[in-house]
């Protein structure tokens, strides 16, 4: 009887590639890169390229909204992450936390203490945008903007339209236009999942391989295509290839052909986030860099890019069975 194993190769593998460092196992989580002479990548070896700096495709800001539709998927991990990997890679960022009940990507970021106004007191004029935006001490390039502070109310008034003066604010502000605003989506798809999702031209879902969550995402892929949005790419969080082999999981294949949208990233299960969490430090902060950690950055590679990858399961090759197997040996 064979088993399956997981393996993850590049949608588009004939693209130009810079000189490569050596490989990192395990590898069942990273895109291989290939040179530009076409030839078969390998299903077994990853590598990272570390010594370039990826592309920027595309206009600028890129605004990307990071959501679910269910709760507790990675959703608010996923935008710290990529955004502090962004930021590590040059590029400027503002992540804004659209959560307004339940905020905590200030809470991830180590950031808690250092908002003291949000969007609400900007809009209100009691401050003006550059003082609501706190600078992160780590990474000058990356800033965060909260709507709102935890059990407060927000003005009637208060919906896409006021977010997006707030991204055309942040455009023509006076320290340049960011490379990247983040959106940090609320779960659900109500109201406020409609004004997160307003002025995004782009949507990362992060979804988990599981039927809750898949059935979530499937709803939130239909609302976020009639709101214009088609650039929607997915990020498979906490992912077990020991479950997926004994078939208690479902593969990344499996969620990708269900939902049918172009892979990110696949991020693998990792005890180092709810460290990482409570420390309000994120996971490609870590010095060594975790697996989970690792995955993020690549899926900000990919984001820079506009890139992708397929996830493709291949069978492995059977034991070689003796006489006694007959016997159950």
């Amino acid at each position: 009887m064979t088993s399956l194993s997981l393996h993850l190769l590049p949608r588009n593998p004939s693209s130009t590639a810079a000189a490569q460092s050596p490989p990192l196992t395990p590898s069942a989580f990273f895109p291989p890169k290939t040179p530009s002479r076409s030839r078969t990548p390998s299903p077994v070896r990853a590598v990272l390229q570390w010594n370039r700096k990826p592309q920027l495709s595309g206009t600028t800001p890129r605004v990307v909204v990071i959501t679910s539709g269910k709760g507790g998927v990675g959703k608010t991990t996923t935008t710290a992450n990529v955004g502090l990997s962004l930021a590590r890679l040059g590029f400027s960022v503002v992540a804004i936390d659209a959560d307004v009940g339940l905020r905590n990507l200030d809470l991830l970021l180590g950031l808690e203490n250092r908002v003291n106004y949000t969007v609400v007191e900007v809009l209100n004029g009691d401050c003006r945008l550059d003082q609501a935006l706190v600078r992160d001490k780590r990474w000058s390039n990356f800033e965060l903007l909260c709507i709102s502070k935890p059990r407060s109310k927000l003005p009637m008034g208060f919906g896409g339209k006021a977010l997006i003066w707030l991204v055309d604010a942040l455009k023509t502000r006076e320290e340049g236009c960011p490379d990247f605003i983040l959106i940090d989506c609320p779960a659900g798809i109500d109201a406020g999942f409609i004004t997160a999702i307003t002025p995004a031209n782009e949507a990362v879902l992060v979804t988990t391989p599981d039927i809750t969550s898949l059935r979530d995402a499937d709803r939130v892929i239909g609302l976020l295509e009639c709101d214009g949005i088609k650039d929607i790419k997915m990020v498979v969080n906490r992912v077990r290839t020991d479950m997926i082999k004994g078939e208690d999981m479902m593969s990344v294949l499996d969620v990708q052909e269900m939902l049918g949208l172009a892979l990110l990233g696949v991020i693998p299960e990792d005890t180092e986030v709810i460290r990482s969490t409570n420390r309000g430090f994120p996971l490609v902060l870590n010095k060594p860099p975790t697996l989970a950690g690792l995955a993020f950055e690549q899926a900000a590679w990919r984001l820079v890019e506009q890139d992708s990858m397929t996830a493709v399961i291949m069978e492995e090759e059977p034991k070689k069975r003796g006489f006694f197997s007959f016997f159950g040996g």
